[in-house]
């Protein structure tokens, strides 16, 4: 079982795309007995999501700018 601070380096790991399959796998089962760790998660997929739509209305908004 990984700790808490490896989770959570996991975790943003995973997010970026650089987590191998025996480091999911260990992820997936802590934040199946971890509440705390699964809360960050959700957070960060969140934060991830918010920010990729904050991107996406600024581009839109500079490209109704420039017509």
């Amino acid at each position: 079982m990984i700790s808490c601070k490896e989770a959570g380096r996991f975790t943003s790991a995973r997010l970026d795309g650089k987590l191998g399959l025996r480091e999911r796998m260990m992820l997936r089962m802590h934040l199946a007995l971890c509440d705390g760790c699964s809360r960050v998660d959700r957070q960060f997929h969140f934060l991830r999501r918010a920010v990729a739509r904050y991107v996406g209305r600024s581009s839109e908004e500079g490209d109704a700018e420039k017509s």
